[in-house]
């Protein structure tokens, strides 16, 4: 393990550091240069942020592109992670992200938009948590990709139950973006890049060198995420610290819940490691940009609810590194070397 740590780049090492300097760099931004901040929030595509897009996307390609298609047709037969997932993210989450928000939040538009955040898996990022967590990267990519299609199919009737509203939109355009964009194209091209660059250098040089360098962009995707994401509310966060714990609180108390399920039921049930954590991340972790968009349909950008979807996935990064450093500490309490029973 020493040598291991000894033999990690400068980005790795430091790599809560260098999280921590580009959120208070992106916070720094969005209170002193809020026309920066707001040109950069205004570049959109179906929904979709393009700086957050394009950074996501550098994150997703190098997180994928060393998945095998043995390991896939392997993770594929191992149904019962992905049915944790299922019902954590679509049984669970709502009605639980629900309760926390009637509990705590009296402003009901503050507690709509806590209770969409509750109703959208992650589908992006999360694939970059289960790299830096050493979770299984095949059976992870199959499950965040299950959960991101049946988001289709369940977000609309999920969020009109919980919000007690009818007619509650589905951005099919922004879902159906964010599965070609951070699954179907960087799936693709690892599989084109990985075929292609082995059978020309070796898998040696592909193992060596290509996907040591495709890890360190995928850190600097990840920070140059962090500084855009923090710039968009910087002014918000550093102006009304009180307001944003106040929406912070049911998002934190949602977020230990699923991780405690989760984890706990993947020990319980005597899975590996790689496997637990996959599961775990999947079904704590929120897919944002859905929240935001939709909170923004329904109740306009200015509204509680937009602010309050904002919130949960600033909240967000420091507590997924936080779970990482978490799951490495705790692995030794998984069995090794063995998957399901």
């Amino acid at each position: 393990m020493t040598e291991e740590k000894s033999k990690l780049g400068i980005f790795e090492k430091y790599l809560t550091l260098w999280i921590a300097v580009c959120i208070l760099i992106g916070l720094l931004l969005g209170r002193f240069l809020p026309g920066f901040s707001q040109y950069l929030d205004a570049l959109k595509f179906a929904k979709l942020s393009i700086p957050i897009g394009i950074c996501l996307f550098f994150m997703m390609y190098p997180t994928v592109v060393g998945i095998s298609f043995s390991d896939i047709k392997k993770a594929a037969r191992k149904p019962k992670p992905m049915l944790l997932t299922i019902i954590a993210n679509w049984v669970i989450a709502p009605p639980l992200m629900t309760l926390y928000a009637n509990l705590l939040l009296n402003d009901p538009m503050y507690r709509a938009g806590v209770i969409l955040l509750g109703m959208s898996p992650c589908t992006a990022m999360v694939m970059w948590w289960m790299l830096l967590a050493e979770g299984d990267m095949a059976q992870g990519l199959i499950n965040t990709a299950v959960n991101a299609l049946l988001m289709v199919f369940l977000y609309a009737p999920q969020s009109a139950f919980y919000l007690g509203a009818s007619g509650i939109p589905v951005p099919l355009d922004l879902i159906t973006f964010s599965v070609v964009l951070f699954i179907a194209l960087p799936v693709s091209l690892g599989a084109f890049s990985r075929k292609l660059l082995i059978s020309r250098k070796g898998k040696e040089w592909f193992s060596s060198i290509y996907l040591q360098v495709g890890r360190k962009v995928s850190i600097i995707a990840l920070l140059l995420t962090l500084i855009v994401m923090f710039s968009f509310q910087g002014e918000i966060i550093l102006s009304n610290p009180i307001l944003v714990a106040y929406l912070a609180l049911p998002n934190l108390l949602h977020y230990v819940t699923m991780i405690a399920v989760t984890y706990s039921i993947s020990w319980v049930s005597n899975w590996d490691y790689a496997t637990s954590i996959d599961a775990t991340l999947i079904g704590s972790s929120s897919h944002f940009e859905v929240a935001i968009a939709v909170a923004t349909t329904l109740y306009g950008i200015n509204s509680g609810a937009a602010l309050a979807t904002v919130i949960g996935p600033l909240m967000e990064v420091p507590l997924m590194l936080s779970l990482v450093k978490f799951s490495l500490r705790t692995r030794h309490l998984f069995p090794r070397n063995r998957g399901l029973k």
